[in-house]
């Protein structure tokens, strides 16, 4: 029994519900909904969601921590939102807020113009710091990764755009001549 996948989702102050293979989760922050797969069952009551899986085969196993992970990801989003912070490292390298749009000054000949997806929030609370807001999940952790690769931080002088709790291996640079 897969250990992830028998733990009931608790839901407090959220509407869950389910039609033809599609649950939807309504919450104060938004509404998101999941199409689930069709070995998997979903059993909702007023406190709590439990997925059940029909036999112990490889696919179902697979599928049922996973599927109980995304729904408790959704309930989570609706409830709370998440968050993802981001840092500029490098002299002259930031950022601004240009209405929803975000500028970077990356070192590039150009500046960047970034408009997040719908649903994305972002803020830009000093130069050198971004703040990525959203009630999906994958949504916010995509838009973060691509912010990321506009200027993936060096192992050398660790500069470019890094998570915050990211830690950033230095390498050794040149040793000085003979």
């Amino acid at each position: 029994m897969s250990r992830i996948g028998k733990k009931p989702i608790y839901i407090k102050d959220v509407k869950v519900t389910k039609t033809d293979g599609l649950l939807k989760v309504n919450g104060k922050l938004g509404e998101l909904s999941m199409k689930i797969h069709p070995n998997i069952s979903v059993d909702i009551t007023k406190e709590e969601i439990i997925v059940t899986r029909p036999d112990d085969s490889k696919e179902n196993r697979a599928l049922h921590g996973l599927t109980r992970a995304l729904i408790n990801n959704l309930v989570k989003g609706v409830t709370e939102g998440y968050q993802k912070s981001l840092d500029i490292v490098g002299v002259g390298y930031k950022a601004e807020s240009k209405g929803e749009a975000v500028l970077f000054s990356l070192g590039y000949s150009h500046p960047i113009y970034f408009i997040p997806p719908q649903g994305i929030k972002i803020d830009v609370p000093a130069p050198t710091q971004l703040k990525i807001f959203g009630i999906d999940k994958e949504l916010v952790g995509l838009v973060a990764a691509k912010i990321r690769s506009f200027k993936k931080p060096e192992p050398y002088k660790g500069k470019g755009i890094k998570y915050s709790n990211e830690f950033i291996i230095r390498k050794a640079g040149k040793t000085a001549g003979k």
